[in-house]
């Protein structure tokens, strides 16, 4: 519930932020200067393209958190209320386990992006195939250690 908040939170900044760029770029060009909604003349244009982007990162970043908060916390009460694994105290860390190992193969393959002279997409190919590799070593080790 508390993850959903902060997502619903974060979702609702990125809003703004559109909104507010927006409206600012609407008043400059078109009331101020008489402009077309997205003419090249108007300034207020590029702040209006950034707080798109703003926004739809912001809005899909909350996406993102949202879901991973969900299924972590639907798993934990999976584990927790299921008879056959409440016996085994490793079962209710297991869903923990792997988010925390997708966190960690996360923060390391964004560390990718500072790679020199290669283009944008060659970059994302290397973080992926970096955050697979990452995180297939480390559950692997993870699903040996606590088994089923």
């Amino acid at each position: 519930m508390g993850g959903s908040n902060v997502a619903l939170f974060g979702r609702v900044g990125g809003g703004i932020y559109t909104k507010a760029a927006d409206v600012g770029a609407d008043l400059a060009g078109k009331v101020g200067e008489h402009l077309e909604e997205d003419s090249p003349l108007n300034p207020g244009t590029i702040a209006d393209n950034v707080g798109d982007n703003v926004g739809d990162i912001a809005g899909m970043a909350a996406d993102l958190f949202g879901s991973m908060a969900s299924s972590t916390c639907s798993a934990l009460v999976v584990s927790s209320t299921s008879w056959p694994l409440m016996v085994r105290n490793d079962a209710v860390y297991f869903p923990l386990i792997i988010t925390s190992c997708g966190l960690i193969s996360s923060l390391i393959s964004v560390q990718f992006v500072h790679l020199p002279k290669l283009s944008v997409p060659t970059k994302l190919r290397i973080q992926l195939v970096v955050s697979a590799i990452l995180t297939s070593s480390f559950l692997i080790p993870v699903l040996w250690i606590l088994p089923p």
